[in-house]
């Protein structure tokens, strides 16, 4: 196989630091460019047992910064961008929504001008790989699920952002000629996720005896996907993807939340040696979240028939190894809660 050099954005986050640990350990041959910002979600202790390969960078810097982005692409010419840096979670992009404009909306724009300045000419050797969410496609009813072909329909400014950048980089693929996929993958779950998110914030809370929140009476149903399948996901599209292709990930997976967490309940009983229930009644219900779309469901069957991807674990395999790594790994979470973890740039890289 071919070398390369990939710049891989927002790889100091849950998602990112998979794919990027991915990538450094099975394909010693690229050299994996991490750029992050280092914001809240971004630590790069996700990365300790990676950061010291030879075929592993670390650049800290912001996609919104055209002359640092044009810096980056003349310092390491690359040869394809893996796009993970994102503003992600709903609840903060109902509160601050221009930030999600920032850096999901200009911040693609401004990666997709630089790259493909850069890469004039030989388009063809060079990929843009936009990594997106189910919720562009608003919600389902009880019946249905996503396709690759379903209507965006976006509910909140977080979804509306993530649109707003998936349709930018079709848009450069069709105007410029660009090599660009995307793909939308559902909830994801597994280690080194920020405990702001329901399973690792139920996990946290669980284990130190608070409230478990739940907004309106836990109806709502999403698609679980074990991150580590996600990362081989994207690992499978940017090697075996058409150009101008979309891949909707998911993990044939759905769960409503009250029926999750009180899974969850069962798992951290046992692991916890608490009398089965206890944890349950730390369920607290929570005015619901402004325009909640009720169900999201991925139909990943073009995934699976063109490039022969499925999930590797069943729900509640994957949750048991998620609670463990949690458990196992009381310092990350400590550092993480408590706002630690973010000199740990400072310590590594001062």
């Amino acid at each position: 196989m071919s070398q390369k050099t990939i710049i891989i954005t927002g790889g100091a986050g849950f998602i990112g630091s998979h794919v990027v640990r991915r990538l450094v350990n099975k394909y010693p041959q690229y050299t994996i460019v991490n750029l992050d910002k280092l914001t809240y979600a971004g630590n790069l202790a996700n990365l300790s047992d990676i950061e010291k390969k030879p075929n592993y960078i670390f650049e800290k810097g912001d996609i919104c910064d055209t002359s640092f982005v044009k810096a980056l692409f003349q310092k390491y010419n690359p040869d394809a961008v893996i796009h993970l840096a994102a503003e992600s979670h709903v609840d903060r992009s109902i509160t601050n929504p221009l930030d999600f404009v920032m850096t999901n909306v200009v911040g693609t724009v401004t990666l997709l001008n630089v790259a493909r300045e850069a890469w004039e000419g030989a388009y063809d050797s060079h990929r843009f790989y936009h990594v997106s969410t189910d919720e562009v496609y608003g919600a389902l009813g009880e019946d249905g699920m996503f396709t690759e072909t379903t209507a965006y329909d976006p509910h909140s400014p977080y979804s509306a952002s993530k649109a707003s950048s998936d349709h930018f980089v079709r848009a450069y693929h069709d105007t410029y000629g660009m090599d660009c996929v995307i793909s939308n993958c559902s909830n994801n779950y597994g280690s080194h996720h920020f405990p702001e998110k329901l399973i690792p914030l139920s996990i946290n809370n669980i284990k130190n005896n608070k409230p478990i929140p739940i907004y309106g009476k836990g109806e709502n149903v999403r698609d679980w996907l074990w991150v580590e399948d996600h990362a081989r996901a994207i690992d499978d599209i940017f090697h075996k993807a058409a150009t101008g292709t979309t891949y909707n990930i998911g993990g044939h997976n759905e769960w409503k939340n009250i029926d999750l967490i009180r899974l969850l309940c069962a798992i951290m009983d046992r692991k916890l040696n608490r009398e089965p229930g206890a944890s349950a009644q730390l369920i607290t219900f929570v005015t619901d979240r402004a325009g909640h779309d009720l169900r999201y469901a991925i139909d990943a069957t073009r995934l699976k028939e063109e490039l022969g991807w499925e999930p590797s674990l069943q729900f509640e395999e994957g949750l048991e190894r998620t609670v463990d790594w949690y458990l196992e790994n009381e310092a990350w979470l400590e550092q993480v809660t408590s706002g630690a973890y973010q000199k740990y740039y400072e310590q590594q890289y001062s």
